[in-house]
């Protein structure tokens, strides 16, 4: 039977987070959270929708994350963004189904390949109270005050991440960061997908610029959501006092219709999926 092959980059890292620790052999999966939300967005709208098992042809999708850099000849793209720091010989894909990226900037470098892309914008993480609605009412009781969420790189390189007592390591089990996000009044911090959860929650969120990781990315994701304008800060305690960003400039409708369900077979009985007035 035909598969659809759901992308993630979760590859091993070493267990000992010192200099050592590519030298012995003791690893485990990153599990930085944004990374593992591409799959569980996409199966929760192919159970909304009664899609699947199986698949119509054999495929391979690539949606949360900036993970473009990993797509070959034939993949589908939903949401998908460029890194912004790979080199760009490391981008070989051509022949590429694209229904959806993160914002402009990635499309801009698609076009300037030849390769074709709709202007249909928007981080699939924002979809993410579509398939867990339970994190909507987990919103509505608040329990923490600020959450500071780093990038995992900037977690592990700058110590002054780690010194805060409100920090969310995003490497912590999914489940826990998504209920943070969802409990807190503000989130600040270098995770991008640490900003765009609490984001599609209505929890106000402010970017604090990262020092392992290039504007490109942030700059995708806010463009692609209305706010060109959006200002970083450059620490934790600027960013709390700047509160948050205006909110995002978005309709889950149009990344909703260019969801690929085409790629899977229906099973069954459909969920309905809520009233876009419940989306924003």
């Amino acid at each position: 039977m035909p598969e659809v092959e759901i992308f993630s980059w979760n590859p091993p890292w070493p267990v000992l987070r010192v200099w050592v620790g590519w030298r012995v052999p003791w690893r485990r999966p990153i599990n930085n959270f944004g990374d593992l939300l591409g799959p569980l967005i996409v199966r929760g709208i192919m159970k909304q929708r009664g899609l699947g098992p199986g698949a119509l042809r054999p495929a391979r999708l690539l949606s949360v994350g900036s993970i473009m850099h990993f797509a070959q000849d034939g993949d589908v793209i939903w949401g998908s963004g460029v890194h912004g720091d790979i080199a760009d010989e490391q981008v070989t894909a051509r022949d590429l189904d694209i229904r959806a990226v993160r914002g402009p900037r990635t499309r801009a470098f698609l076009l300037e390949r030849g390769i074709t892309a709709p202007e249909v914008y928007g981080d699939p993480a924002l979809l993410l109270p579509v398939v867990l609605p339970e994190l909507r009412e987990q919103a509505q009781r608040k329990r923490y005050g600020v959450t500071v969420i780093p990038n995992y790189l900037d977690l592990d390189q700058n110590p002054a991440w780690r010194l805060s007592p409100k920090v969310l390591n995003p490497r912590a089990p999914l489940a826990r960061v998504l209920s943070r996000i969802a409990a807190s009044e503000l989130v600040v911090g270098s995770s991008l997908h640490g900003l765009a959860v609490a984001e599609s929650l209505g929890v106000p969120a402010r970017l604090v610029r990262s020092a392992v990781e290039i504007d490109f990315k942030y700059r995708d994701y806010y463009e692609g959501t209305g706010r060109p304008g959006y200002s970083p800060a450059e620490t934790i305690r600027e960013a709390i006092a700047a509160g948050g960003e205006p909110p995002p400039v978005f309709s889950p409708q149009a990344l909703l219709a260019a969801f690929p369900a085409d790629l899977w077979p229906p099973s069954g009985a459909v969920d309905q999926l809520p009233a876009e007035s419940a989306l924003t």
